[in-house]
């Protein structure tokens, strides 16, 4: 029986779920959260009226964004397949710092603005953890 390495699906897996987290964002994320209003001091109505505009303008701004976690996480998803897999010179440094650029500081910033999502958020950067871990540890 031939060994089928997990490395390549944990990364896989934390592609998946950035480009989960991308449909997220481009799809179902409202512009404000109760958490933003609570962060900025304001209740939700209030920032309303003072800023007219900023829910629209919000939108825009998370289709954007999760457009690029989109394919950010296609991409992790065919490193893991490809190249990860195949153990390519360059691959590690690129996933590591792929994961600490998307998800890691995601995470991170979450936990600064004190989020009610940041430990689901620190939970997604575990797939990324796994993968580089298991890629050290088996051969």
């Amino acid at each position: 029986m031939k060994f089928s390495p997990y490395y390549p699906k944990a990364l896989a897996l934390g592609g998946l779920s950035l480009l989960g987290m991308g449909c997220y964002f481009l799809f179902l994320r409202p512009p404000l959260l109760p958490e933003d209003a609570r962060y900025l001091g304001i209740s939700l109505p209030a920032l309303q009226v003072a800023v007219p505009g900023l829910g629209r303008w919000l939108q825009k701004v998370f289709w954007v964004m999760g457009g690029y976690m989109a394919a950010t996480g296609m991409l992790t998803l065919h490193i893991a397949l490809s190249s990860f897999r195949a153990r390519r010179p360059g691959a590690v440094p690129v996933v590591a710092l792929a994961g600490i650029s998307s998800i890691g500081w995601m995470a991170t910033v979450n936990f600064l603005l004190d989020s009610d999502y940041k430990w689901l958020l620190a939970g997604l950067t575990l797939p990324w953890v796994a993968a580089l871990l298991l890629y050290r540890t088996e051969k």
